[in-house]
């Protein structure tokens, strides 16, 4: 039998992506957010409310990158979520994490993480809350990469958040084969 739950955004997993852009005067604003998602084949979409520094900064800028928070910066990624860089100018500064200038985009990559999609704004939904941006380029340390060349979900340890107990787990455990394991029902 089911439970009736209070109503919370029951997507689960939710990733936890750090969102970078520059402030007007050229320092860096990071951003935690749950609310990214694929929005096409090679483009994400942002949930972002007006007030922060963050959507501003891509109206600007017209661009950002988002990386895949990971375990070993677990502090840094729950600090960029839970301070405004609106009333913390140096709130980049405060975790001395490294970053360096796109060569593609006018956006700051975060070298301290494993995962980056450098990102240019597309379209900006009407209300202001929906931003989707196109992926030029995606990068990944060669370490969280498996024999094949392709990404190891296991070896980022990427981030995931969990809005029923506000807490994060890291993505882990192959249980099965996309497009492949559905065949035996057919």
């Amino acid at each position: 039998m089911k439970k009736e739950l209070p109503i919370v955004p029951a997507i689960f997993p939710m990733p936890v992506v750090l969102i970078a852009t520059y402030n007007e005067d050229g320092s860096i604003d990071v951003m935690n957010a749950a609310w990214c998602t694929a929005y096409d084949y090679k483009q994400i979409k942002l949930n972002l409310s007006e007030e922060h520094m963050t959507m501003k900064n891509i109206r600007r800028n017209k661009a950002f990158t988002v990386t895949m928070a990971d375990k070993s910066h677990i502090n840094e990624a729950d600090y960029f979520g839970i301070v405004s860089s609106n009333k913390v100018k140096d709130k980049f500064e405060r975790t001395h994490l490294k970053a360096h200038k796109s060569e593609k985009i006018n956006a700051p990559i975060l070298d301290d993480f494993p995962l980056c999609m450098e990102c240019v704004l597309d379209e900006e939904e009407p209300v202001g809350y929906g931003v989707i941006g196109n992926i030029v380029r995606l990068s990944v340390e060669e370490s969280c990469l498996d024999e094949s060349g392709k990404v190891n979900p296991s070896k980022l340890e990427a981030l995931i958040y969990d809005p029923f107990r506000h807490g994060y787990y890291v993505v882990g455990e192959k249980v099965g084969n996309a497009f492949s394991d559905g065949r035996k029902i057919k």
